[in-house]
């Protein structure tokens, strides 16, 4: 009788305090709709940095040298704290080198985009050479998309090399738009996954409940009847007898 009614008290209660399965799936759930929202952000700015392409290449720049400056001077703390060890020089360089770079990038970001982007139309060369030569020599299974990305490589590092350095104003911004973008598209897909998942399982949770609190109460139904059951046996009066007490000497003669 106590087994069932207590168990349900102690859900109960614990739903009442907050640490129920319901708690925890609104939580879950919150937080996938945090990711939602920031994807939403990303996908925005992706979108206005593809159509203001020179304002994203800026930013992308700024940002550059302010993530330098940051990591010169994390470097340099640790460098400070690792003094009298075999790695204090080396940390020391590492941070000093980033913060001339970072105070390079945020004092001349047209000049850095300009070098960022000869840079990155020698990758695309480099890359698409190299593909096209492997898949030519090689000529495994994959040959033909191999083909593919070697003459796309390299078609588009042509084109942001002939197009140099005015390229510099757009190719930055529009690989650093597209990076938002993505990453927009990826956090709304989880955030709206995730909430999915979380309000079927607190659906199939409740309707859990549902029928353990039915039961319960079933539980508690047979209890009571078995209960009053036994007291109706115990106030029932026991079987009359026939035979009348005989008095003391009534057999003798």
């Amino acid at each position: 009788m106590n087994g069932p009614t207590a168990e349900g008290r102690k859900r109960g209660a614990a739903k009442r305090a907050g640490n129920g399965p319901a708690a925890e799936g609104r939580k879950l759930s919150r937080s996938f709709g945090w990711l939602a929202f920031l994807g939403t952000l990303l996908v925005i700015a992706g979108v206005v940095g593809l159509i203001y392409t020179g304002v994203a290449t800026l930013t992308s720049m700024l940002l550059f040298g302010w993530l330098l400056l940051i990591g010169g001077l994390v470097a340099l703390a640790h460098a400070i704290e690792s003094r009298g060890t075999n790695y204090f020089w080396l940390g020391v360089v590492v941070a000093a080198l980033n913060l001339a770079a970072g105070v390079v990038v945020i004092r001349h970001p047209e000049g850095t985009a300009e070098a960022l982007t000869m840079f990155a139309a020698l990758l695309f060369l480099t890359g698409g050479v190299f593909r096209l030569v492997g898949s030519v020599v090689v000529r495994g299974p994959q040959m033909g998309w191999t083909l593919l990305q070697g003459a796309f490589g390299l078609l588009l590092g042509l084109l942001v090399l002939f197009d140099w350095p005015h390229s510099s104003l757009y190719v930055l911004g529009v690989f650093f738009s597209l990076a938002l973008l993505f990453d927009g598209l990826g956090l709304i897909a989880i955030g709206i996954g995730g909430r999915r998942i979380v309000s079927m399982v607190s659906d199939r949770l409740d309707d859990r409940g549902l029928d353990d609190r039915g039961g319960d109460r079933l539980g508690g139904r047979e209890a009571g009847r078995g209960a009053e059951r036994g007291a109706e046996r115990l106030d029932a009066p026991g079987p009359a007898t026939d035979s009348s007490p005989k008095a003391p000497g009534d057999g003798r003669k």
